[in-house]
């Protein structure tokens, strides 16, 4: 297996700083993206479709709601680990002259990563889109973590029965 590269630890944290900034600019110009709205997001300002992980037998089942978002406009990646799903969920035709009262649902790039299982590979993995939800199969990939259990020395002089549990 080919080494992998370095996570960015923070990727994440950049990601939801960028949300919390975009709603700030939202709240404070009366409800538009003042300039933004008519400008894609970026990786970091993507929003983050609803998703559901189970296990179904021995398979990992993941379900990504995107309701509203053409088949074609999805792309789905698998690369050192992650599964990748995003793509772009378009306006309605005439919304562009609308004025808007409330406006819940995000438009634009999407973007999810999810993290699977050790040792997974591309040919376990299935994925089908019906009705705007992405059901992202991985067959077998429900398997027991292996896990150490590691004693808990007590610095103070004694020893202790607490023990620690590594997965």
């Amino acid at each position: 297996m080919a080494e992998q590269p370095p996570r960015n630890p923070f990727e994440g944290v950049t990601d939801f700083f960028s949300e919390l900034a975009r709603m700030r600019s939202i709240g404070l110009h009366g409800g538009a993206e003042h300039g933004v709205e008519a400008a894609e997001r970026t990786h970091a300002s993507a929003w983050v479709p609803a998703t559901d992980i189970l296990a179904r037998g021995g398979d990992l089942v993941i379900r990504v709601e995107l309701a509203g978002v053409d088949p074609e406009d999805v792309d789905l990646s698998f690369s050192h680990g992650v599964l990748t799903v995003s793509g772009t969920r378009r306006a309605g035709e005439g919304d562009d002259d609308a004025d808007f009262l409330i406006r819940e649902r995000f438009y634009g790039a999407f973007r999810r990563a999810i993290t699977l299982p050790e040792g997974t590979e591309a040919d376990q993995i299935a994925a089908e889109f019906d009705d705007g939800l992405v059901e992202v199969t991985v067959t077998g990939g429900v398997r027991p973590a292996d896990s150490t259990r590691i004693s808990l020395a007590d610095r103070s002089g004694g020893a202790t029965s607490r023990s620690v549990r590594a997965d």
